[in-house]
């Protein structure tokens, strides 16, 4: 193994090169073809950790395996921010956020393996197009991922109907209103129903791709990954202290 040496009071200290750091143990072999192409949907206002948590586990398992590629896709080219314009979450009217520039959108998006569908305070305003290119895209799809309100929108496309889902518990009410027909799931920090997940608010998205990372590509590349953001992975799934925080009966 490549190594840096360091020379500490007459003694060789061994420490891991960067390179070995980020090496990515090899997946199994899988029992059908890994994921290569990833999407990423963005709109107005959306939740900034639902998109760049999950990303930031994905640049990492990009370093070491290939020919992953990544599209940011939005209605236009156009910077889309996650500044907060609805006065109901934005009393002080305050401007602070940041932007995304896609790289794609919505008519001329590649073909994608995996769709991330964020959520954020964006979803209550008018979401359309992204719902119709939800609909639209999902058959061809071999995994999507709809982060905290996210699951929303997979509800208003029908991507839910008949399935196990979950979402932001803080938002309970008004998103689970979206899929009467879902079997939304209250206390559960992420749910796997075939190729749909969906996790519950914001930063459980990222305890959502690690548990699809350890599913598709294996256990000791996702604890790798973690690893490497120092990141305490959640790994049971029922851990779920905010549903009882916003008084949610178990279901």
């Amino acid at each position: 193994m490549a190594a840096t040496t360091a020379e500490a009071a007459g003694l060789q200290i061994n420490l891991p090169s960067h390179q070995d750091v980020l090496s990515v143990p090899a997946a199994q072999e899988p029992s059908s073809p890994l994921p290569k192409s990833f999407g990423c949907l963005l709109f107005p206002e959306f939740q900034a950790l639902d998109v760049f948590g999950p990303l930031d586990a994905l640049n990492v398992l990009s370093m070491r395996q290939e020919n992953m590629t990544l599209a940011m896709l939005a209605r236009t080219l156009e910077p889309v921010s996650t500044k907060v314009t609805n006065p109901a979450y934005n009393p002080l009217n305050t401007t602070f956020g940041q932007q995304v520039l896609p790289s794609h959108t919505f008519t001329d998006a590649p073909p994608l393996d995996v769709l991330i569908v964020p959520g954020g305070i964006g979803t209550e305003a008018d979401v359309g197009a992204e719902i119709d290119f939800i609909r639209r895209t999902y058959p061809s799809l071999q995994y999507i991922i709809g982060v905290c309100t996210g699951a929303g929108l997979l509800a208003r496309a029908g991507l839910l109907d008949g399935r196990n889902a979950t979402t932001n518990k803080a938002l309970w009410d008004l998103t689970t209103a979206l899929g009467p027909r879902v079997h939304w799931i209250t206390h559960a920090r992420w749910v796997q129903d075939g190729n749909v997940w969906t996790s519950s608010g914001v930063s459980a998205g990222l305890d959502a791709l690690f548990a699809w990372m350890k599913a598709v590509f294996g256990n000791d590349t996702a604890t790798h990954v973690a690893n490497v953001l120092e990141y305490e992975r959640n790994l049971n799934a029922s851990w779920d202290p905010f549903a009882d925080l916003w008084n949610l009966t178990q279901a």
